[in-house]
């Protein structure tokens, strides 16, 4: 009997929780509310920065939080400008330089974002970091962390999202475990074609938030081709045992779509000077 009420609960959510996610229009299920998430991910944040030691690269930090600031800027002119006035309100942007050499970088739900100083080769300069920061910062836009919380309730059950309605992750780590790959601090496995359909849409998001922010679009696919260059002779695993897309792809989408992105930029920031 409950495990037909918790089908029929799920379905009910399914129907009733279909979205869009704004400028890809790729249709989405998310029943996570950002009341429900952003407590969590803002506690997960302040834990993380504690037990990991921040740059002392004054300059670099300096360069991270300034580019942060103005990719945050634009996404923030675009919801506002777009009747999502209540959703920009609950961000809380903050950027951090963490000294470890691991080339990584994540945006958790609400807007706390982590670069690792081990990507900064690989973003090489000011336009670099922008594209990596506006490919993290999309990942929250589009709620790409909300969906893969939906996504495995609809799999496993509503346990998590009931956790994160009670605030309970902190205490039960491997919630909190699944919480953090859900967002994006670590691997999700298990859902290859979901992962790199996020993917592929923060590449795309990414780049229209980038020129919107003023950067030059064309470091974007830039970035990929050194990201590629670092594989080197170990090379990457092949792109359908990857969560990710192929580096090839990537670079080839984003040159593809640079066009399409600098009209939404273009349109966008017209968009948010007339509101």
């Amino acid at each position: 009997m409950m495990k037909k009420i918790i089908s029929i609960t799920i379905v009910f959510l399914f129907l009733v929780s279909c979205s869009k996610v704004p400028i890809t229009g790729r249709k989405r299920v998310n029943f996570v509310s950002d009341a429900q998430i952003l407590p969590t991910a803002f506690a997960q944040y302040s834990g993380f920065l504690a037990q990991n030691k921040l740059s002392d690269n004054a300059a670099k930090t300096a360069e991270l939080k300034t580019v942060g600031s103005r990719i945050s800027k634009a996404v923030d002119r675009f919801m506002r400008a777009n009747n999502m006035k209540e959703e920009a309100d609950n961000y809380r942007w903050e950027f951090n330089l963490i000294e470890d050499e691991t080339v990584n970088a994540w945006c958790m739900p609400g807007g706390k974002v982590v670069f690792y100083t081990g990507i900064l080769p690989i973003a090489k300069n000011v336009d670099g970091i922008a594209a990596i920061m506006g490919h993290e910062v999309a990942h929250a836009f589009a709620k790409h962390g909300q969906e893969r919380m939906s996504q495995g309730a609809i799999a496993q059950g509503t346990s998590l999202v009931a956790m994160l309605a009670s605030g309970a992750v902190s205490k039960n780590p491997a919630k909190q475990q699944l919480f953090l790959q859900s967002v994006g601090v670590g691997t999700q496995l298990g859902m290859l074609k979901f992962s790199r359909t996020h993917e592929t849409e923060a590449d795309r998001l990414g780049l229209v938030f980038m020129l919107m922010a003023g950067y030059n679009g064309e470091e974007a696919a830039q970035v990929w081709v050194r990201m590629s260059q670092r594989a080197g002779a170990a090379g990457a695993p092949p792109e359908f045992l990857s969560t990710h897309p192929s580096n090839q792809s990537r670079i080839a989408d984003l040159k593809a779509y640079l066009p399409e992105a600098k009209v939404h930029a273009k349109k966008f920031n017209a968009q948010a000077l007339n509101n």
